[in-house]
């Protein structure tokens, strides 16, 4: 049996910038401390809400160290350390395990993908490169590749590789996953919209786009489940369905950070290929913001 390294709701926190272009570290504090204050249970960056995929190295580092740094042990923080070239994604692995991460989420190799046997190889070196908890990141709308139970369950037996963050949307497989693996591998749902289903297989929370706007709520429903009161857990996260819905209305994070604005903080700019969401996607998120509530 494996601790989970966090249950319950894990944001995937954005990354402010200045309109320079660099990092708004002061805003960034203030939606840190939002987000422990209004009962988020991990932080969760340098993932691909935190455009990870356009921060240089340096800034990558510099963001993890900060983060990990300015959380200081008030919840578990886990990094962004994925790379489709296994030596890079073990630098980042060893350097987050320096800075004080408690994690790190590694995605499948994009691109240039890999075979299952390829999964394990890349995985059993990461984790073999140091003792930090490695969560797995399985989002093949994104990477085009996606793991099978069985090789799930081979990397489940490293007891360096903590679980798995579910976005494949395909519950025959995680239902599969889980009954092979049992409690060697967590799992978090990676889909704001399927948390209570996943949490009645065993899950352990998720970690969520919505917590950005919704941190509270997003707690709420998981800690509802954890209670086992299930009907209440999904009653509050229909309540949030349409919201959900609006912050994918376009390539994740364009709606969250558009949301956050709206809002009142001072995300700035997305970095290109990302740009603004279209006016009637940002009436859109505008419109089911105020009807979910959501505010600073």
């Amino acid at each position: 049996m494996k601790d989970p390294v966090f249950t319950g709701a894990g944001v995937a926190i954005i990354t402010p910038f200045l309109s320079t272009g660099e990092v708004n570290y002061e805003e960034f504090g203030r939606m840190i401390d939002h987000q422990i204050t209004h009962g988020t249970d991990a932080i969760i960056v340098c993932g691909t809400t935190g455009e990870s995929s356009t921060l240089h190295d340096k800034e990558h580092r510099e963001v993890v160290a900060w983060c990990c740094k300015y959380v200081d042990h008030r919840v578990p923080v886990i990094a962004g350390v994925g790379s489709n070239d296994t030596a890079y994604a073990i630098e980042l692995t060893r350097f987050a395990k320096e800075c004080g991460a408690d994690a790190g989420l590694s995605v499948t190799p994009y691109y240039n993908k890999t075979t299952q046997r390829g999964l394990v190889a890349h995985y059993t070196a990461i984790a073999d490169s140091c003792d930090l908890p490695i969560i797995l990141y399985n989002v093949p709308s994104r990477t085009g590749v996606c793991f099978t139970a069985d090789t799930l369950y081979e990397l489940s037996k490293h007891p360096n590789i903590n679980g798995l963050k579910a976005a494949s949307g395909n519950f025959s497989l995680l239902a599969s996953v889980m009954a092979k693996c049992g409690d060697d591998l967590n799992v978090w749902s990676g889909n704001d919209d399927q948390i209570v289903p996943l949490m009645s297989l065993g899950g352990k929370g998720v970690i969520s786009v919505l917590s950005n706007v919704a941190p509270q709520q997003t707690h709420n429903i998981t800690e509802l489940c954890f209670q086992n009161r299930y009907p209440e857990a999904a009653k509050l996260q229909l309540q949030f369905h349409n919201l959900i819905d609006a912050l994918f209305c376009e390539v994740n994070p364009i709606p969250v950070k558009k949301a956050m604005e709206l809002l009142g903080w001072n995300a700035g700019d997305l970095r290109l290929p990302l740009v603004a969401p279209t006016e009637e996607h940002i009436d859109l998120l505008r419109r089911e913001l105020d009807a979910a509530g959501c505010k600073i």
